[in-house]
């Protein structure tokens, strides 16, 4: 079963030496996911102050600078993993860095029909 592990702290919860040393660290695990075939994807996030949210009514588009929800913690990056059950998908996400000083919060994902196949997926079935 496939997980988002999405990542969440404050936008200056790190000095930038110790943001180099967590995303080493992050790529560090998902070397050691890809090695046991549970990794399917990582990246951190660009900073809140440069998302756009887009929100539709009445088929007119209405842009916001920044993110739509306005809390302390912000969306800062993801794992994507493939986990046999919620519980090995729980001890991944307690291996990830920001969990240290964030909040990494773990979701299952929706297989839903007519789809394409993500290459990733693709990639890991050869």
């Amino acid at each position: 079963m496939r997980y988002m592990l999405l990542i969440y702290h404050e936008n200056q919860a790190l000095e930038e030496n110790e943001r180099e040393k967590c995303y080493a660290e992050s790529a560090q695990l998902a070397q050691e996911l890809h090695a046991g075939g549970n990794y399917l994807a990582a990246h951190p996030l660009h900073p809140t102050a440069t998302a756009t949210s887009i929100r539709v009514r009445d088929g007119k588009r209405f842009l916001t600078d920044g993110p739509f929800a306005e809390t302390r913690e912000q969306l800062g990056g993801y794992f994507l993993v493939d986990a046999k059950d919620l519980d090995e998908a729980i001890g991944i996400a307690a291996r990830i860095p920001a969990a240290r000083f964030g909040t990494v919060e773990i979701r299952p994902v929706m297989e839903i029909a007519g789809l394409p196949e993500s290459s990733l997926l693709a990639a890991k079935k050869a």
